[in-house]
This record gives structure tokens, sequence and C-alpha cells, in this order.
């Protein structure tokens, strides 16, 4: 007598039966960044055995491929599209085009990341007919309102929210009007391996006068990041600190008005504007603190690689800050624009180098315990293979491709 075989009792089991999962990947764009370093970590960790993955950009890289992240992900094997928007008027364009693209290729998941993809990417989706989608909500989005109400209109679309910090998901339920049942937290993740032995960078490789301590500012120039206020309380800060400058990393769209505020506040010689730099790890290495002024976050990456740098931090108290600083949080963040808790605290710890060792130390094992990369690409996994776990998936999709 033939005996039927035992059920398939996880997901894992069934997905190895069916193939691998489909699972298209979308974002606004992928130079280097937070958001989009995340997508590509994720798409080269996922097991290939158990996932099919495809990645499309709204908007082109950067003509300068060192600071694309497209390079990595085809290194990797993983097919990426871009789709050269260039502004609103773009986005039929956009939807029609990965509508087109999913109808032949039939992913069975599409996960989204940043407020423009996730809106056009469920709109697709719809349009496609992809059995489920996932936004990724990385942010508590203040720049306007009408985000929230596209993300509110068009949650019927989206099956699962996935927030990097309980702040950002409490933000989202109680803000957003995103219903609770679907909103799932993923804290970001950090590679340490990355971040072991680091060659801290020398003054003369970022055009720096020598014998200087820095405090570092690492992120994009932009409103967000409480810039333009962390540069009018430059002058009273570094009169105080006379070993330390003011290290600003990156480029946005504020830098003509913080280089007209530099000059105004007669600071070029204390406050270093260095553009967009390729080594971050270095500088976080050759910096006595990382600061970071944001009015607003989700969970912000580079506090999580200052830490794994074993830095102390002093940032602003805004969402995802304290979970990632966990008990040692006190210390290490202020209000934003409190002047007077930001003197006191930043004082205290260039003042006191065994305190900014200590939380340095305490940094980096709250990193290797709550927040390695490898957690956060097995908990999209479990997402994942659970959604498609009782979905009938085609064995082959060598006719598609």
């Amino acid at each position: 007598m033939k005996s039927n075989p035992a059920p398939l009792s996880d997901p894992v089991s069934r997905s190895r039966q069916r193939g691998p999962l489909r699972v298209a990947l979308v974002i606004t764009d992928l130079d280097v960044g937070g958001a989009e370093r995340a997508l590509v970590e994720l798409a080269t960790r996922l097991d290939r055995s158990l996932f099919e993955l495809r990645v499309w950009s709204l908007q082109s890289p950067s003509a300068e491929r060192r600071r694309s992240l497209v390079p990595q992900l085809e290194a990797a094997g993983i097919p990426v599209e871009t789709l050269a928007a260039r502004g609103a008027w773009d986005a039929l364009r956009v939807v029609n085009t990965l509508a087109a693209r999913w109808r032949l290729w039939q992913p069975h998941l599409v996960q989204t990341f940043l407020h423009h993809a996730n809106i056009l990417g469920r709109l697709a989706a719809r349009r496609a007919r992809v059995p489920h989608v996932v936004s990724g909500i990385r942010v508590a989005e203040r720049r306007g309102r009408w985000r929230l109400r596209l993300d509110r209109w068009t949650d019927p679309l989206v099956e699962r929210h996935v927030c990097v910090s309980e702040a950002v998901a409490r933000y989202s339920r109680e803000t957003a009007g995103l219903p609770a049942r679907k909103l799932l937290v993923i804290p970001n993740g950090i590679d340490l391996a990355r971040f072991t032995e680091v060659q801290p960078v020398t003054a003369a490789a970022l055009g720096l006068p020598a014998g200087r301590r820095w405090m570092t500012y690492v992120g994009r120039l932009d409103a967000q990041k409480g810039l333009e206020w962390l540069v009018a309380q430059a002058p009273a800060w570094l009169a105080e600190h006379n070993q330390h400058d003011l290290l600003l990393v990156g480029e946005g769209p504020l830098r003509g008005e913080l280089e007209s505020a530099i000059h105004r506040h007669k600071l070029t010689e204390r406050v270093h504007l260095v553009g967009w730099q390729e080594d971050v790890p270095g500088i976080l290495a050759a910096s006595d603190l990382l600061v970071l002024p944001s009015l607003w976050e989700g969970m912000p990456n580079v506090v999580l690689e200052a830490m794994a740098l074993a830095r102390p931090v002093l940032a602003s108290d805004v969402e995802g800050v304290r979970e990632v600083l966990g008990p040692d949080s006190e210390p290490q963040i202020a209000p934003p624009k409190d002047v007077q808790q930001w003197r006191t605290k930043l004082a205290r710890l260039l003042a006191d180098q065994a305190l900014a060792e200590q939380l340095g130390a305490r940094n980096r094992e709250r990193v290797r315990q709550h927040f390695t990369l490898d957690a956060a690409v097995q908990a999209y996994a479990a997402l994942f293979q659970s959604l498609a776990a009782n979905d009938r998936l085609p064995a082959s999709t060598s006719d598609l491709a």
C-alpha cells in the first residue's frame, strides 16, 4: 500500500518544494544611503534557494559609480532596472512600466522602500495583480501631510507595513492613521564585520588642518536634519572646545545655505563641509563624537554605524534613537533644538574621555546583541515566507524571464 507523504509543516519546507519565491524590491533610487543600503544588504543576503530577486529603482543611478549601489547588486547577480523618473509627471509612466514588467515576470511579492516607491509600487502591483505587497516605512515623516494622506488612501493595497522602529510604528498608527494590525517592526541591522579593523582617515585625506579633533555629522544636508540650527549654535560650542572642529559629511539641498551660514558666523576655519565621502567608517573612526541634530527620524543608520565603531553619540531625542541607544540613552540624547541640554551634554562627552570610551564600548555591544544584519534579513525572510505559505506557486520561472 502506497503511503501519503508527510505534510510540510513550515513555510521553508513548502517554499523549497515549490521553488523560490519571486520578490520584486522597489526603491526611489540606489545612490548610497541608509534605506538604499538596507535594500542591497537584504537582496544580497536572502537565501537564493528560497528567493528569486529583482530590483527596480525609480530614478537613474549617480553617474559616479562609486556613489551608486547598482554595481554591488549586479556583482551579486541580481537584475536591476532603473526607470529614469525625473518628477511627478513621470508617475503614470513608472506605474505602467512596473505593471508591464510584473505581468511578464509574475512576482509573488513586492517589497517597497521609501515614500515614492511605496505609493507607485503598490499601484503597479495592483494593476499587475501581484498577490502580496509589503511597504517599508523608514521615517516618521513630518515634511507634508499629503504624504500621510497618500499612504492612508492607498493602504488597502498593502498587506503589511514594515516599520524600522517602535516609534515609527506608533507614529504610523497614531498620526498617519494606518491600521495597527498591518504594522510590523523590523529594526535596521548592521554587519559588524564591516566595522572591524577600520582605519581612521587622516586630516590630509579630507583636506583639513592637521592636529585638530572632530565632532562629525554624517547624512543628507536637508531641513529634516537640523543642520541650520547646529551651525547657528556652533560659535558658542566651538569657543568652549578649542581643540575640536565640526565636520559635516554629505550632500543635499541645504549646502548653499549652510555655506552662507558658515561664512556669516565666521566659522570657515572651524566648520568643514567635506561633501559626499566614500569612507564613512574611516571618518567616524577618526572622530571623537557623532552629532545628529535631526528634527525627526525613523531609526538612523548612521547612529548604528557610530555605535558599531565604539563611538559615543549626541543625537536628538527623536524616533528610533532611544531604541537604538537603549539603557545608555540619557548621556547621548537631547531634545531637538534644546540649546542648554546640547551644550551641557556635548561638553561632558568631549571632556570626559573615560565616559566617552565606556559609552562607545557599550554602544558596540548593544549593536552586537540587538541590531545585527543577520537578524534583520531573517525577519524579512520569515515575513515573506509567512505571507506566501498558503499560496500555490509555479515550480519554474524560466519561461517568464
